[in-house]
């Protein structure tokens, strides 16, 4: 089935509690992705469990700079607006270099998956360390893969972690918002 086709789905994440859960979004371009994230806000949602991820060069409108200001990256350029703003309202940013994707900024939870992957050594089977951070937050392996080549093509994963409630009041947020891929994990 076409991704773009299918609903978005909310998934337990496993090994945890009972009541965790993820709803994942893929958006076009970093407007879309920025208004996605400004309507969960004023939807009630509590940014500190959202994430997003996207790849340094979007259309040419490059960062030309990050520096550490205070407990977070900035960055400088056209779209260093965007993550910079997006820096201050999730829990944790980064900047890493996948191999085969290249520079991938990522905002919120996603940013400690990732870390704690490098850290506990525990990428295998094959995943980047992208890759192993979204296997840790509860996304299945099999759909990994549609992430990864959504981020290489230039576009942007949203992700906002929950209980059922929060979750399932995100999913219909990020249904409701404009021009958004959702996939579903089965």
């Amino acid at each position: 089935m076409d991704p773009k086709n299918r609903p978005a789905e909310i998934y337990q994440m496993p090994g945890r509690q009972s009541d965790e859960f993820s709803v994942v979004a893929i958006y076009d371009s970093h407007i879309e992705a920025e208004a996605a994230v400004r309507k969960l806000q004023t939807s009630g949602i509590d940014l500190k469990k959202c994430s997003i991820a996207g790849r340094e060069n979007q259309s040419g409108e490059h960062v030309i700079g990050y520096y550490q200001a205070g407990d977070r990256p900035a960055a400088w350029g056209k779209i260093g607006a965007f993550w910079g703003g997006l820096w201050g309202l999730l829990s944790g940013s980064g900047i890493f270099l996948i191999p085969g994707i290249g520079p991938v900024l990522v905002g919120g939870t996603l940013v400690s998956a990732i870390v704690g992957a490098l850290e506990g050594a525990a990428i295998g089977g094959g995943l980047s360390a992208l890759g192993a951070g979204f296997y840790n937050i509860g996304i299945p392996s099999e759909t990994i893969v549609d992430y990864e080549t959504a981020i290489k093509g230039d576009r942007y994963v949203v992700i906002v972690h929950g209980s059922s409630t929060e979750v399932a009041t995100a999913k219909v947020v990020l249904e409701s918002s404009h021009e958004h891929e959702k996939l579903n994990f089965t």
